[in-house]
């Protein structure tokens, strides 16, 4: 590929998303060209200045790195499968759609034979997060891709961590928003709770989020790559057993409250039943 500012940049898919990532690629040195299916996005985007593609060998004929922001995984294969065949060599395509983790192995290896490079830059931060430049894109895929798209990222990440081969990416998507979503079931259940005990929930959510944006929230115990139990000459075992004696209290404290007030807490449960494991500090029996 060219000098990365003087390639020309394309986005396809253009819903809340992909029409933010395209706004913070309108001053691109090289050029922005746009395509989505429904023409409404392309014209709004056109007239800011980008240039509106008839279809997708028109945005190839112009653009060599490629973000492609579409919904579904059959979505992506038949975008990439037809990038495929009109992009140039040394095209970089970048997958942004949360696909099936075995995705985006497949369509490297469809476009390899092309010269043409697919890498997975997932993406989390939402539209907001876009078009503030603040997105945090996890890359996988060839790392001399990665290096020569990296100036077009720049332009609405402010986070990239490149995890590995073809697959990373998306797969520590997958795991991130694992936390998410299990946090999202786990927060109603503490919601149901505050109300029932009287707690403005309004009030408790504004103390939760402030209190994670100071402390780190749950991700601040992923502080080492092995997930191994802390040996007993770990300097880190005395903090997180000091931590786990914490959580069981406040868990027990918070089941008893339930019982209480009759109100189910299976998360409060589980949390209980496997902290010591999830901390990496387990009991001397084991659990």
């Amino acid at each position: 590929m060219a000098e990365p500012a003087s390639v020309g940049v394309g986005v396809v898919g253009l819903g809340n998303m992909g029409a933010a990532l395209a706004a913070r690629l309108m001053e691109w040195p090289g050029g922005l060209t746009v395509y989505d299916i429904n023409p409404t996005p392309v014209g709004r985007l056109s007239a800011a200045g980008a240039r509106g593609a008839a279809d997708l060998a028109d945005l190839a004929s112009t653009a060599s790195v490629i973000s492609v922001v579409v919904l579904t995984d059959g979505q992506v294969r038949d975008v990439i499968g037809e990038l495929v065949e009109c992009a140039k060599p040394g095209t970089v395509i970048a997958v942004h759609s949360t696909i099936d983790v075995d995705t985006a192995p497949e369509l490297a290896a469809l476009a390899a034979p092309r010269g043409i490079e697919v890498l997975d830059v997932a993406l989390t931060g939402g539209p907001a997060g876009a078009a503030n430049g603040q997105l945090v894109a996890m890359v996988g895929g060839d790392r001399g891709a990665y290096e020569q798209a990296k100036p077009v990222f720049e332009r609405w990440a402010s986070l990239l961590l490149y995890f590995g081969p073809s697959g990373s990416g998306i797969r520590a998507k997958v795991a991130r928003n694992l936390l998410q979503f299990i946090g999202y079931a786990a927060t109603g259940e503490v919601a149901r709770l505050a109300q029932a005990a009287g707690v403005d929930v309004l009030k408790l959510a504004a103390a939760i989020r402030h209190s994670d944006a100071v402390i780190g929230g749950p991700a601040v115990v992923m502080i080492s790559p092995s997930q191994d139990p802390y040996g007993s000459d770990n300097p880190l075992r005395p903090i997180f057993e000091h931590t786990r004696e914490l959580g069981e209290k406040d868990l027990r404290h918070a089941l008893d409250l339930g019982a209480a007030l009759g109100v189910d807490l299976p998360f409060g449960e589980l949390g209980l039943a496997s902290l010591a494991s999830a901390l990496r500090v387990p009991h001397e029996d084991g659990a």
